[in-house]
């Protein structure tokens, strides 16, 4: 099947709201997205993070939690276990530039 035709309207129309959405809120999503990592990131500190040797949780909490997080832990441990510099956390912001 063919993709709908668009009008010529439309077309300058999705411009105009990519270009306000890059304007305004392409900061805004991108600093969700981090909080959100971030927040995660303890999370699984919280929970599991016996398995990198940071016991917090008693382990009865951690294993009614664990089929929930299962999906999540290779790349958490990959992303907690990975050496960084203490720069890492703002590479290129430039607040207030």
């Amino acid at each position: 099947m063919p993709p709908p035709v668009s009008s010529p309207n439309s077309s300058w129309r999705v411009k105009l709201r990519e270009f306000l959405f890059g304007m305004a809120g392409m900061e805004l999503a991108h600093h969700a997205l981090e909080m959100r990592a971030s927040l995660e990131t303890l999370f699984m500190l919280a929970t599991i993070g016996d398995m990198i040797g940071v016991p917090i949780l008693p382990p009865y909490y951690s294993l009614r939690l664990l089929p929930y997080v299962v999906p999540n832990v290779a790349t958490w441990k990959r992303r907690v276990l990975r050496e960084k510099e203490f720069t890492d956390e703002h590479d290129y912001h430039l607040h207030g530039l």
